[in-house]
């Protein structure tokens, strides 16, 4: 039997919610399309457990299943979306805080033509 990772076994909890949430979202999305658990198994060429644990939550399920279900449901644009450097509000908060700190170190001088 595969080992299951550390990470697995000490999910934060807003972390295992998001799972089960998008696990939940995709079984609707299955079902609102009126396929069977095993014609979405079929199509995403998986088996109908691993289906299962997906629209459970379960996080042993790969990253590749879930980016398999939400393509099927015309979803995958949003996966790339994800992790958008544009979008990263904590790296651009800190961003501005190297640089604010940076400045302060330095005198700037204008010099006027």
């Amino acid at each position: 039997m595969p080992r299951k990772a550390s990470t697995v076994a000490t999910l934060p909890g807003p972390v295992a919610r998001s799972l089960k949430v998008l696990g939940a979202n995709l079984r609707i999305a299955r079902k609102r399309r009126n396929e069977t658990m095993m014609a979405f198994a079929e199509r995403m060429q998986v088996s109908v457990p691993t289906l299962r644990k997906m629209e459970n939550g379960d996080p042993t399920v790969s990253m590749a299943v879930y980016a398999m279900a939400l393509w099927l449901i015309g979803r995958l644009n949003w996966l790339a979306q994800i992790a958008d450097p544009a979008v990263d509000e904590v790296a651009l908060d800190l961003e501005l805080t190297r640089i604010q700190r940076s400045g302060r170190s330095k005198k700037v001088t204008w010099n006027k033509p």
